[in-house]
């Protein structure tokens, strides 16, 4: 009966989507747009290369949603255990960050509130300079 219990528990608990996707800049580009869609409580990391001492430019702009359109992202630094160097939900949606090290960088996108919580679908591009 335990057991019993113990698959039930598991197999009630929320599975979390992820997406990953790695960024690449056309040569001779410093930066690119990417776009992408977040559904309810998924989110998408795009990883890219960067050395510290650089400076990224980030800005999120949300394209649809059939919700509210509460899209954010973090800015996750090399190594991170989720820790954020920039929270867009508390900062906003564009930023430049001074980056303190060398490494690949976490631009991770996701929907909060309502949109995240009744599985609301909501499209976005991020525009991602390095300099």
């Amino acid at each position: 009966m335990r057991k019993i219990a113990l698959l039930l528990a598991v197999l009630a608990s929320p599975a979390f989507a992820q997406t990953t996707s790695d960024v690449r800049f056309e040569p001779g580009n410093f930066g690119t747009m990417v776009s992408g869609t977040v559904v309810g409580d998924e989110y998408i990391d795009y990883r890219l290369g960067a050395q510290a001492g650089q400076e990224m430019f980030t800005e999120l702009t949300v394209t649809d949603s059939n919700g509210s359109g509460t899209v954010y992202f973090n800015i996750l630094p090399p190594g991170s255990d989720n820790v954020a160097i920039y929270n867009s939900s508390t900062y906003g949606n564009a930023t430049t960050v001074e980056l303190p090290e060398d490494g690949t960088y976490t631009i991770r996108v996701y929907q909060m509130g309502n949109d995240r919580d009744s599985e609301r679908t909501s499209g976005f591009n991020i525009d991602l300079p390095i300099q």
